[in-house]
């Protein structure tokens, strides 16, 4: 396929873009930064600089020529969530890099005579708040706290995708891999054997290994049968304290040393609620069409990402 991509040459577009292009997908990468994969440019690999959350990116002409041609789109697009303190300015940019991009390739979308077949578009677990104790399911009521908020505003942003145009909407838990995203910052802690857990340790961590998210968007865009919201989770979500235990042993190293609340908030301030909360999300419908997880069980998916090789 003839593939657009916006917001994936970061930590999970690592792994998706040459995995994309070893299925033998075409495709064209729409990033502000300049060469995100220089190894890989080539016959099937080109690159855009451009800010898709900026109006007037979509005005230049390679950017519209490559939404008339591609016949599938995946849009991750948005600033990190937990790498900085939640300024007032901050947050708008949270929100702003998700909803205005999505508005903007949406609406470029329905200016097609012939749109995209498919567009899998990102969204997150946090749509469903935080819980000690509730079980979600992609049927569940939205949450109420600020991601929760960023989350449903995402998601209401391909309301007007067009009719021939599916959309399958993924609400990502945290990604596993080893160079980036949570696991990636807690990894050099954990190998000094200062690791432990983050916060109570009880709270829940919903989790996906990040090749069975590259390998979930693949099927998305190639099967059919995937339509509409889908928990991008493993069937196994974990407690942090769990997890720690898991981490440490995966490595050989004690995980007995807890990281205080109050020390992440004073670096991150409201993101530290990214670690410090977190929701049991279930994966029913991905069960329920079966899709194959590599890594459902969390000590396989530590023990790749931590000794990663080839796939």
């Amino acid at each position: 396929m003839r593939l657009l991509l916006l917001g994936c040459s970061g930590f999970v577009g690592r792994e998706l873009v040459p995995f994309l292009l070893e299925l033998g997908h075409e495709v064209t990468l729409v990033s502000r930064q300049a060469q995100p994969f220089p190894a890989l440019v080539g016959k099937r690999l080109s690159c855009i600089r451009l800010d898709p959350a900026d109006p007037a990116s979509w005005a230049h002409n390679g950017l519209e020529a490559a939404v008339a041609q591609a016949e599938g789109v995946v849009n991750l697009a948005g600033e990190p969530i937990a790498e900085r303190r939640w300024t007032p300015a901050h947050c708008e940019l949270l929100l702003q890099s998700r909803v205005r991009t999505t508005e903007l390739l949406v609406a470029a979308l329905a200016r097609q005579e012939r749109p995209p077949g498919v567009l899998v578009n990102g969204s997150a677990v946090g749509f469903y708040g935080s819980s000690l104790e509730a079980r979600f399911s992609e049927a569940s009521p939205a949450g109420r706290d600020f991601l929760a908020q960023i989350c449903q505003r995402w998601e209401a942003a391909t309301n007007p995708v067009p009719p021939a145009c599916r959309l399958v909407t993924l609400r990502i838990g945290i990604v596993l891999g080893p160079d980036g995203g949570a696991l990636g910052k807690m990894l050099p802690v954990f190998r000094m054997g200062f690791g432990g857990p983050v916060g109570s340790g009880r709270q829940w961590m919903s989790w996906i290994h990040r090749h069975d998210l590259c390998r979930l968007i693949a099927t998305a865009l190639e099967d059919s049968a995937y339509s509409g919201t889908y928990n991008a989770v493993s069937p196994e979500p974990t407690t942090m304290g769990l997890f720690a235990a898991a981490l440490g042993k995966a490595l050989g190293r004690p995980s007995l040393l807890p990281v205080p609340g109050p020390i992440l908030q004073l670096l991150l301030g409201d993101g530290a609620q990214v670690v410090l909360e977190g929701q049991q999300v279930l994966p029913e419908r991905l069960l329920a069409q079966g899709f194959p997880f590599q890594y459902p069980k969390l000590s396989a998916a530590l023990a790749a990402a931590t000794n990663p090789a080839p796939h």
